[in-house]
């Protein structure tokens, strides 16, 4: 009894907590991003302070619900139904169908007439067309020049002018189905791991018995 003892002593001690790998992978990569947002913010080239005053002036001009809070903005003021929560403020107050609400730290305009629309996805659609700036995205994506988070202009048009013509025809997206059913293997090749060892022993055991 005691040498079936010291036979599996090695294996528990070789166990390590489920939740150890998942804290070593979130500050794997966490760390990493702070550290490069750092620098970003030190070294990194960023908003002059003039063109950032200019662009809070012109979000000051806009219509805003005043319970603002710090850190999360107009957070609270939306409800379990955003929708519902977005028509009621609008309707308190927007002005001309156009409302501005801060989520957190990012400021949202909030679009609730047929002609502001218009006039937002149609009239002035150029103006709107490119993602909020990021440090972030900037960090990751080599300076925002992939096709999903580049600035609208000429840059992008490029580089979905290339993307149409050499990776999204029907002759490209088949000859990558091979790459697509190996990764669908592969993730439920995964899963199945973690189900396997979130199980004991005898469990493992019944199912390679039943197969």
């Amino acid at each position: 009894m005691a040498h079936v003892h010291g036979h599996h002593e090695p294996l528990l001690q070789a166990k390590s907590p489920p939740h150890a790998a998942l804290v070593v992978s979130v500050l794997l990569v966490v760390c990493p991003l702070l550290v490069l947002l750092l620098v970003r913010r030190r070294f990194g080239t960023t908003l002059s302070t003039a063109s950032a005053r200019a662009r809070e002036q012109l979000l000051s001009k806009l219509p805003s619900p005043p319970s603002r809070l710090p850190i999360i903005g107009h957070l609270h003021l939306i409800g379990s139904l955003p929708h519902v929560s977005l028509r009621d403020l609008a309707a308190r107050h927007g002005r001309d169908g156009l409302m501005l609400l801060h989520l957190g730290a990012v400021p949202t305009l909030i679009v609730s007439s047929p002609s502001a629309a218009q006039a937002v996805l149609r009239t002035q659609d150029h103006i709107f067309a490119s993602r909020a700036y990021s440090p972030a995205t900037d960090i990751l994506f080599y300076g925002s020049t992939g096709i999903a988070v580049s600035p609208y202009g000429e840059h992008w048009r490029q580089v979905k002018k290339i993307v149409t013509t050499h990776l999204l025809t029907n002759k490209k997206v088949r000859s990558y189905r091979h790459a697509r059913e190996h990764e669908v293997i592969t993730m439920r090749l995964f899963e199945q791991s973690l189900i396997y060892r979130s199980m004991n022993e005898d469990d493992c055991l019944k199912i390679i018995h039943n197969r």
